[in-house]
């Protein structure tokens, strides 16, 4: 469920995994802004608290209707935007985002037991979150169209996950109000694509599909 140097739409620095614990502070700061001259280039933190970042997986074999088709939230991430409002295109647009890997979540209304397994796996063999601790995603280019506070955005940017880089297009619909913005949308990762094998469970009675749906709502704060 965070384009560095690149040209697009959104973006800007990626913050480290090690600035997680000092978000409060940060997004304090954030909290009064001063107007900024007409046409500037504006820069925008994730706040992570505000956002909603969901995974759904989906099983299928022959006991699939005995299994679980688990939405996992990511809890923590973080990144940034920077773009133009008063830009007639997209190009100079920046966008940057980095999960930690260990902070995968089920929402899902399941036995604590069932939870801890599901959490357990995702983290130790989906994702190896001992080996590669950070999921990063950079936009290269940046398409769509927009009147300074609504847009409608293609990403095409590449996804770094288990140390493997893939480019990973995202159609997205951002909002801008006043010292925030908010990006929603959807989009599919295909696990085998990144080295990742298949779940299974009861002998492989019951296996995860290798495509995962995608949703994320992100809330992210000016910065002055």
């Amino acid at each position: 469920m965070l384009c560095g140097g690149a040209k697009e739409e959104l973006g800007g620095n990626i913050e480290e995994a090690s600035e997680v614990d000092g978000t409060a502070a940060r997004d304090a700061a954030f909290a009064t802004t001063r107007p900024l001259p007409e046409g500037a280039t504006v820069r925008y933190v994730i706040d992570a608290k505000g956002s909603t970042f969901i995974v759904q997986a989906s099983s299928t074999g022959l006991l699939s209707a005995f299994g679980h088709d688990p939405r996992i939230a990511i809890r923590e991430f973080h990144g940034d935007v920077e773009f133009n409002t008063a830009a007639t295109t997209l190009d100079d647009a920046r966008l940057q985002m980095r999960i930690q890997a260990d902070s995968m979540e089920v929402v899902d209304d399941i036995s604590e037991k069932d939870r801890e397994e599901i959490e357990r796996r995702t983290s130790m063999e989906v994702l190896q979150s001992d080996r590669f601790p950070d999921i990063a995603y950079e936009c290269l280019h940046v398409t769509g169209s927009g009147n300074g506070q609504r847009y409608w955005l293609a990403l095409n940017g590449e996804l770094t996950l288990r140390g493997v880089t893939r480019n990973l297009p995202v159609n997205a619909r951002l909002t801008v109000n006043g010292n925030s913005l908010r990006a929603s949308g959807e989009f599919s990762v295909k696990q085998s694509e990144f080295g990742i094998a298949v779940v299974t469970a009861l002998g492989g009675a019951i296996r995860v599909k290798d495509e995962l749906k995608c949703t994320f709502d992100v809330l992210a704060r000016k910065q002055v």
